[in-house]
């Protein structure tokens, strides 16, 4: 081995049980008798490999065997970073090969330690195609379709002698549709190029030595820079936080663009990096980084850093983001740990699940039907051909010498019938390819590209408080969104505006606040009190200062210091406005506080606490200060609070607590939680008030409110000691389970906790959400609510938003019984567990018992179905799931509580899975990404909780009532248009393919076809092609306000009755019919005649021009009767198709005879100045026409589908009979089950049960 060579060992260590250091000495030091002259480093990071590198002078052997077995095991895209000391980093640990170590050189050490050598650049790439790759991957992507693979070979083979026409115009059609559709490829993937383009040039200043900082493009950064990045920047990599332009080494970083979060966090260096502030202290900087591997998590970072011989543990805390912001920081020193692809967010980058609608896959299976046909068709003729030639000689004669079967080659041998027919198979094939509509796909791409145009602008959909429109994020979904059958919605943030509202309070086991919340006027109305303020005598206008809408005199403006527990009071508002997380932001001209909070609840914490008299205005890394009222002067004061720990929330503690010293030096746990985390960490002395607070909790929750116990408790300064020593080891571990650790150690110090009380703060019903549930259950779509919250919270809200009404029954599914509570504290887990998946079990056996006595589903007799989150875990299992789902289909209404991210895409796939309907999930966090992927159609809020959810969605919009306009209108106009295209679609080429195959028949089967060349070629290019993507982008069968009236319409989406198989053959049925008529017709009344007064029969140029002018006038009189709504444009592109062919025979036919070969002068000489072909033309039209001019009227008068009976309604409407036009009304209304119209027909229904005489 060279100097400067490198050395790579890799070795199985899976049934080794040794530390780095002790392995080295067992199993190398034999290898190396002068092990004393190398210098080692070693580390390990489970669960990735553990790795050594080490120096030394003199060469030494390569193991060449178990370098070649790494290699043939892990694959080399697994085997990375191998030609540098710094740390080795690989895709794929086994339990073959899990252990890598590197030696390098000593002399060569710095020329090896180039970091283009170890690490990948930071150049990031979003585009799909390169300069290189763009024709093959493009030109494959168009071939994987099935129908454009097909014309490629039909293509191919038309350069062949079978090709009944030239090639040219086989070729010429294909191209059109290929080139048409790599060019909107090549265009999109250009717009990402240059936005690409745009990010790795922006510049970043970099350390380059001594102290100097140099402007540098972001695509030139590698691991291990230092940069300097400055306020409002995006942070070009993932960095590792040193220092910043505050003292303590704090900045504040706006995360939108990663995980759609729009709140600030609070991000801080190591204490040991934190006096690194000028760009002179880099100069003699180094550290040396140790980490995980690059992944996709963003909430979690395993590290150490090594400074003076001394580690350092590296938590997410030092981590910032690529595209990050920094923000309310003037600078901030970082070093690169991960570049371009190993960046999380690029980690993140994923294409999301490939969905496809109902009606495209349908589509695919009518395309093998097509080719079916085409083979059928071919196979057919092919038989005959063959029979029909071996016939033709006989005994030694020709019965058809005038086709010279002497003179014909193999194709028309009767001596060699059976390959003849093999070849003419092949000719067929190529002839039939017309039934199959080539720019069928690229024309509905072109449709739904404008009609999520159309989505996009859609004014009524726009919100103009945050100035959102409504954004399709893809257009591949659009019909699917009129076949919705199930809508699976968040609650928080979805239902409801997220934007919470500080309004009750219990402390000290008495409740504060006066003012009714939305549900609490709903339960009002439903029982018909009428409640009111209770403060005021009316009901509560908006509030003044937003998030806090509290009002009770007894301790508002100061006078809770009369209050008997004031001490309890002072405590409770104090914890308020010291336990959180939130960022203080003063304003620079009115110095005005406004608060930067993780999540909507914090931020109204910290304002109800500043308007009751305890204002948090400034916070450091290591203090919190805040101006409170004094018990004993009466007078405001400013409090330090010293900030030693921050236990932070998640979504399995459910806690948060602060560990702070207070000017006394008194040292305070400072907790806030659910209660059912809670109550269960009081003490003893601790739970004075517990009885009180439980039914105040109950009340709030009934209330519709979301709630939150506060507690504290005193620590002594040996307990606070061993908590830091314990604490400390815990986040040193460097350890996958380093995050458990540190949960154990936090639960041992939150426990013996003193109560103060409960907040309780309410999320507002968003406006229009009560009408919009009306309208979609009065469309038939059944409505689930998926929420994390509790069930009497859930329950109140779906009473508010009309989901559930006085007189629905409810079958409700929880585990939360005293007799569950008491098999839970004894007995084993698994005797527990399948006791508990019993219960549920028998609980939904029991409700299907309930909606079996009544009959199932009626008006009369509703039932709404609410689950909690632990009875749902056993319910979805695979040996419940359908039972559970059979009777949530029978209900009306169902509501799942407590329920996690992963249960909500569970129940989400179980309804797409099971039901079979149309499902659409609707949410606005990063906890509903799971369901709105899952589902098949998903639509994201953009409201409070940022834009994790809109990028994850398939449609956004800013609020849910816009959900019914999305549907109703959008949904049902796009699932018509679609619908009928595509049924035209075929019903045209059917028409003209089929002419072709009955003139083939009438030639004796010789595959001639009917028409010229380039007939053949533009028939779907040029002639009938604009008509029917007008169709898809203009058509509406009753106008926007009709689809909103009347909301049944949507039910022809649901049913699917525009798309079902009996509608699409009736389709083609139609077409063959049509072709039957044109082909006999024009045959029968040219033939046997003089076609002029020249005394001219009819040839095929007659014939075949004859017949062709017939098909282009009956498809595009088709498209006029199909069409329900004329505009400009498409009596443009109907009428101007029909002038098209008739300037086109013009033009085409003036060519020299070798371009327009037999149409040469066809119209301007023969057919336009002949009678007969404007007469036969009429004739023609006119009787293919009748039959389904007769068929549609019948149907409209007599069996009208539900936008025939509107439009009947849009007639009534204008004359004067009320008797009529109600009958025709009450014929489309669709009772519902849930709603404020269902709950209305519910009263009516027990008034007149109450009126009618007792037997």
């Amino acid at each position: 081995m060279n100097v400067g060579e490198t050395l790579i060992i890799a070795i199985s260590v899976s049934s080794m049980h040794l530390k780095p250091q002790e392995f080295w000495v067992d199993a190398f030091k034999p290898l190396f008798p002068n092990s004393e002259d190398y210098s080692f480093k070693t580390f390990l990071i489970p669960p990735f490999s553990p790795q050594i590198s080490c120096s030394q002078s003199t060469p030494f052997f390569v193991f060449h065997q178990i370098f070649r077995e790494l290699f043939q095991f892990l694959g080399k895209s697994a085997v990375r970073n191998i030609q540098s000391p710094s740390s080795l980093l690989f895709t794929g640990a086994s339990a073959k090969l899990d252990l890598f170590f590197r030696c390098e050189l000593r002399e060569k050490w710095q020329e090896l330690d180039s970091p283009e050598a170890d690490y990948c650049d930071n150049y990031v790439r979003t585009t799909k195609y390169t300069l290189t790759s763009f024709l093959p991957k493009s030109l494959f992507e168009q071939f994987r379709r099935v129908a454009n693979f097909y014309f490629l070979v039909v293509g191919i083979l038309s350069f062949t002698p079978l090709a009944p026409y030239t090639a040219v115009s086989a070729i010429v059609p294909l191209t059109f549709v290929i080139l048409a559709t790599m060019v909107k490829e090549g265009v999109e993937d250009l717009r990402r190029k240059q936005q690409d383009v745009e990010v790795n040039s922006r510049k970043v200043g970099v350390h380059r030595g001594n102290g100097n900082f140099e402007l540098t493009e972001w695509k030139t950064l590698r691991v291990g820079d230092i940069l300097r990045i400055e306020k409002n920047d995006f942070f070009p990599a993932d960095l590792v936080l040193l220092s910043s332009s505050y003292e303590d080494a704090v900045c504040y970083v706006e995360t939108m663009n990663l995980d759609g979060e729009t709140n600030l966090k609070l991000k801080q260096g190591l204490d040991v990096t934190m006096s690194l502030r000028e760009e002179i202290d880099f100069r003699d900087f180094e550290a040396f980084i140790k980490c995980e591997d690059p992944n996709a998590n963003l909430y979690s970072f395993v590290g150490t850093m090594e400074l003076k011989e001394t580690k350092y543990p590296l938590s997410p805390q030092q981590l910032l983001l690529r595209g990050s912001k920094l923000r309310n920081t003037d600078y901030i020193y970082g070093a690169v740990i991960f570049t371009g692809p190993d960046t999380k967010v690029v980690q993140n980058s994923r294409e999301p699940p490939s969905k496809r609608s109902m009606i495209e896959r349908k589509m695919d299976r009518i395309i093998y039907l097509m080719f079916l046909l085409v083979v059928s068709l071919a196979f057919f003729g092919s038989v005959l051909f063959g029979i029909s030639t071996r016939e033709d000689f006989e005994n030694g004669i020709m019965k058809r010498w005038y086709l010279k079967p002497d003179e014909s080659s193999i194709f028309f041998d009767p001596k060699r019938a059976p390959i003849a027919a093999i070849f003419h198979f092949l000719s067929a094939l190529m002839l039939n390819s017309y039934f199959i509509p080539i720019s069928l796909y690229v024309s509905i791409e072109i449709v739904k590209v404008l009609q999520s145009v159309f989505i996009n602008q859609d004014i009524h959909m726009y919100y103009e408080e945050a100035d959102k429109p409504a954004h399709a994020r893809t257009s591949n979904l659009n019909e699917e969104l009129g076949q919705v059958g199930t809508i699976l919605s968040d609650k928080t943030g979805t239902l409801t505006c997220n934007s919470m509202e500080f309004i009750k309070c219990s402390i000290a086991g008495t409740a504060y606040g006066r003012v009714l919340t939305e549900v609490e006027m709903a339960v009002g109305r439903r029982k018909g009190a009428p409640l009111v303020d209770q403060s005021n005598g009316a009901v509560a206008a908006e509030p003044a200062v937003k998030g806090f809408n509290f009002r009770d005199e007894r301790v508002m403006n100061g006078n809770w210091v009369k209050e008997m527990d004031a001490v309890v009071i002072q405590k409770f508002f104090r914890l308020l406005a010291v336990c959180h997380t939130v960022i203080p932001e003063v304003h620079e001209v009115t110095g005005k506080i406004s608060y930067e909070a993780e999540s909507p609840d914090e931020a109204a914490f910290v304002i109800a606490a500043r308007e009751l008299g305890f204002e948090f205005f400034v916070r450091t890394q290591t203090t919190i200060s805040i101006r409170e009222l004094d018990l004993t002067t009466g007078g405001r004061v400013e409090r330090l609070y010293k900030v030693l720990n921050v236990l932070e929330f998640n979504s399995s503690r459910k806690r948060m607590s602060v560990i702070v010293r207070d000017e006394d030096g008194k040292l305070l746990l400072l907790c806030k939680g659910a209660d059912s985390v809670m109550f269960e960490r009081l003490s003893r002395n601790g739970s004075k008030y517990e009885e009180e607070t439980r039914d105040h909790v109950n009340e709030y929750a009934d209330a519709g409110l979301r709630t939150l116990i506060l507690a504290y408790r005193e620590l002594d300064e040996k307990e606070y000691e061993v908590f830091t020593e314990k604490v400390s080891e815990a986040k040193n571990s460097v350890s996958a389970d380093r995050e458990a650790l540190i949960d154990e150690v936090t639960e041992s110090i939150e426990k013996d906790l003193v109560l103060l009380g409960a907040t309780a703060v309410e999320d507002k019903l968003q406006n229009g959400v009560p009408d919009c549930i009306d309208k979609l259950a009065q469309a038939g779509i059944n409505i689930w609510v998926l929420t994390g919250d509790k069930m009497e919270t859930a329950i109140n809200i779906g009473f508010a938003c009309s989901l559930l009404r006085r007189d629905m029954k409810q079958i409700i599914i929880n585990l939360e019984t005293p007799e569950i509570q008491q098999l839970e504290k004894s007995g084993e887990k698994d005797v527990i567990a399948e006791a508990l998946k019993e219960n549920v079990m028998r609980q939904i056996i029991n409700g299907k018992a309930q909606l079996k006595a009544s009959g199932g589903k009626s008006e009369a007799e509703a039932f709404a179905l609410i689950i909690d989150g632990k009875s749902l875990a056993y319910a979805l299992e695979d040996d419940i799931k359908y039972i559970f789902l059979e009777l949530a289909i029978g209900c009306a209404s169902v509501i799942c509580c407590r329920s996690s991210p992963k249960q909500k895409a569970l129940v989400t796939r179980l309804v797409k899975t099971g039901s079979g309907q149309t499902t659409l999930a609707i949410g606005d966090g990063a906890n509903d990404v799971g369901m709105l992927q899952e589902a098949d159609i998903g639509v994201g809020i953009s409201g409070v909780e940022g834009m994790q959810a809109v990028m994850s969605s398939d449609i956004a919009i800013a609020q849910f009532r816009y959900l019914e306009r999305l549907l109703l209108v959008h949904g049902h106009w796009c699932y018509r248009r679609i619908s009928k295209m595509i049924c035209y679609f075929f019903y045209k080429n059917i028409t003209f393919g089929f002419t072709l195959f009955l003139y083939e028949a009438y030639t004796s089967f010789s595959a001639t076809p009917a028409y010229n060349d380039w007939y053949l070629s533009l028939y779907s290019v040029l002639f009938s092609s604009l008509p029917v993507i007008c169709l898809g982008i203009f058509d509406q069968d009753v106008s926007a306000r009709f689809c909103l009236k009347f909301p049944v319409l949507y039910q022809e989406g649901v049913q699917n009755l525009l798309f079902s198989w009996r509608r699409i053959l009736s389709w083609m049925f139609h077409g063959f019919c049509s072709a039957i008529i044109i082909f006999f017709l024009c045959t029968t009344s040219l033939e046997s005649q003089a076609f002029n007064h020249e005394g001219k029969t009819a040839g095929r140029d007659i014939v075949g021009g004859t017949m062709y002018s017939c098909v282009v006038w009956v498809v595009s009189l088709q498209m006029v009767l199909t069409i329900s709504y004329f505009t400009v444009v498409q009596h443009v592109v109907v009428w101007g198709s029909v002038v098209v062919w008739y300037l086109f025979l013009t033009v085409y036919g003036s060519l020299p005879t070798r371009l327009s070969t037999d149409a040469y002068m066809v119209f301007v000489e023969v057919l336009a100045p002949a009678p007969s072909y404007w007469i036969t033309t009429l004739f023609v039209v006119l009787s293919t026409m009748m039959p389904y001019f007769i068929f549609s009227a019948i149907q409209m008068q007599f069996f009208p589908m539900s936008h025939g009976t509107i439009k009947l309604i849009t007639y009534e409407d204008q004359c004067n009979d009320s008797v009529e036009l109600e009958m025709v009304r009450q014929a489309s209304v669709r009772p519902a089950l849930v709603g404020f119209t269902a709950r209305i027909e519910a009263i009516k229904r027990s008034v007149m049960r109450s009126h009618q005489p007792h037997s």
